[in-house]
């Protein structure tokens, strides 16, 4: 009986290894096919002779390095802010005792509803009289304001496990708040925040509907518009195409493996130190 439990455990792993792996496989070989082999009758089939060149018109034709810079400002400085303002927000709301608590968490749980298309027009309308339409600031704010409710939820609901005795014992020697906040309460939260991290950056990553409603200069574009590039009116280079997006995961693939191996450092650490 335990032979068959493990069986089925080791059936249903590698069903969900294989529909997580293929996808990622098949955009591969797409990105190494010539427009014939994909519009043809070998569509799922290998590459007859692998397209080494769709990758060196993706990179060239496509602008990459430019929409890669782009991005990685963006993302940069939008995680910045959101792991600051919603780590000290989840820390309020987690820890102290104070009346507005609660209607401050109901705004934030309020905020995770809010579809992002909802305020596409308002969002316009208040960029321009603020002018700061088609500057890189109408995309980092409002990619702070939809990722910090779910990080202030994620990092509140962490926050609430932690031991007081920590706190107070650091009280009792001294230590402000702020010191407890930035010696105690933040090395103990590196595990969440990490995921605050992952979550945010692959969001943000390949957001294009914000993108494509407030940015329209050439020169402040992000990686997801570097499709477009081979989208003619007469001609679609598919095989580019494909080659951009694998050259677009790739920064999500690396900050994907390297943040999830911290996270589990951080898990094992925090459970041996307890």
């Amino acid at each position: 009986m335990a032979s068959v439990k493990k069986g089925l455990v080791y059936l249903l792993l590698s069903i969900l290894v294989v529909t997580q792996i293929y996808p990622l496989f098949w955009l591969i070989m797409y990105s190494l096919k010539t427009n014939e082999e994909i519009l043809g009758s070998s569509f799922f089939s290998l590459p007859s002779s692998p397209q080494w060149g769709n990758y060196k018109a993706a990179y060239k034709g496509g602008h990459y390095l430019q929409y890669l810079g782009n991005s990685v400002l963006v993302t940069s400085v939008t995680l910045l802010c959101v792991i600051i303002l919603s780590s000290m927000v989840a820390y309020a709301i987690s820890r102290f005792k104070w009346k507005l608590g609660p209607v401050v968490t109901l705004v934030f749980l309020l905020g995770m509803m809010i579809p992002m298309q909802a305020t596409l027009l308002p969002l316009m309308v208040i960029f321009k009289h603020m002018h700061i339409l088609n500057t890189r600031w109408s995309l980092i704010l409002p990619y702070i304001t939809f990722s910090t409710p779910i990080a202030v939820f994620i990092l509140s609901g962490f926050m609430r496990g932690i031991p007081a005795e920590i706190e107070e014992s650091a009280f009792m020697d001294g230590a402000s708040v702020y010191r407890i906040f930035r010696s105690i309460i933040l090395p103990i939260s590196v595990p969440p925040i990490m995921t605050v991290v992952i979550l945010t950056f692959i969001t943000i990553w390949n957001e294009y509907i914000m993108a494509a409603t407030f940015i329209s200069k050439e020169t402040l574009k992000t990686l997801p518009f570097g499709i477009y590039t081979f989208v003619s009116q007469y001609n679609v280079n598919y095989g580019a195409i494909g080659a951009f997006l694998i050259l677009g995961a790739l920064p999500v693939l690396i900050i994907y493996f390297t943040l999830s191996e911290r996270i589990t450092k951080g898990m094992v650490a925090g459970a041996v130190k307890g």
